[in-house]
């Protein structure tokens, strides 16, 4: 389905593998949050989402945990930026901002996207599912 869909919108991204069982486990083991249905299928079809020049439009499991544990364990952040729990990032735009699902108590509970902007550290509502956040990127109707 998520392949297709996103064929549909354009040809020029790329898939891998799909995710393995341990891999998406360990999101939820190092992260402590359950991945929403829609990235679930999504790691199911394939293990991440990349343009032709291999930069992601969804990263893959194993970038989600790296930077997800950086932006909530690098000391510095703490001292300029709110917490970064509550949210679970999946994409950037390249400019050091970050796309994520919203966390609340310790839960993925709706499907909206928010952007973190680096420059002023607001997090702001985007899309409003993995859906229109992937057609909204990839069309430019999404901009940051």
């Amino acid at each position: 389905m998520w392949k297709k869909y996103i064929e549909t919108i354009s040809k020029e991204y790329n898939f891998k593998a799909p995710a393995t069982n341990s891999e998406i486990t360990l999101i939820k083991k190092e992260l402590n949050v359950e991945l929403p249905e829609k990235l679930l299928a999504l790691f199911n079809e394939t293990n991440g989402v990349f343009d032709k020049h291999d930069c992601p439009l969804i990263w893959s499991t194993q970038q989600i945990v790296e930077e997800n544990l950086f932006f909530r364990n690098f000391d510095d952040y703490k001292d300029i930026f709110m917490p970064f729990d509550n949210l679970l990032f999946f994409s950037d735009g390249g400019n050091g901002d970050l796309f994520g699902f919203g966390i609340l108590n310790g839960n993925i509970q709706r499907d909206d996207i928010f952007v973190w902007n680096h420059e002023d550290d607001s997090r702001n509502w985007i899309a409003s599912s993995l859906e229109d956040f992937i057609k909204g990127w990839i069309s430019s109707e999404i901009s940051i």
